[in-house]
């Protein structure tokens, strides 16, 4: 497959295009836009879907609340029905889209080191 153009940020995209930018399975975007009404792609000749890119945005805020705030579909869904999030905070990227959290690398990475010098300490006393 042929690398594609860049798209201006305002373009549509496709099922496939959200679903590698998000890094998503399409059959996730596709359940979502059942259990989430704000989600609405615009939808063409086969049912061929076009995701505009407020919908995109949407999307990504609506996995970082799933996948890194750990909250269900249905405390989502009330957090949209009850518009807490506002139009000017899906206009931003979500805080943990994709981007890795660097601190809480650090802080793992720092027990590990710790659990792995107190397992050095205990194999000693043996």
């Amino acid at each position: 497959m042929a690398p594609q153009a860049k798209k201006s940020p305002g373009a549509f995209r496709t099922i496939s295009e959200v679903s590698e930018q998000l890094d998503l399975p399409q059959h996730v975007l596709r359940f979502w836009e059942t259990k989430f009404t704000q989600v609405r792609p615009m939808k063409r000749g086969g049912g061929r879907r076009y995701y505009r890119p407020e919908d995109v945005a949407l999307l990504g805020h609506i996995k970082g609340l799933l996948y890194d705030e750990g909250y269900t579909i249905k405390g989502v869904q009330k957090l949209l029905r009850d518009g807490a999030l506002k139009k000017s905070e899906l206009e931003q990227p979500p805080v943990n889209a994709g981007a890795p959290n660097l601190e809480l690398e650090a802080e793992v990475r720092d027990a590990i080191g710790e659990l792995q010098a107190l397992r050095a300490d205990l194999t000693a006393a043996r």
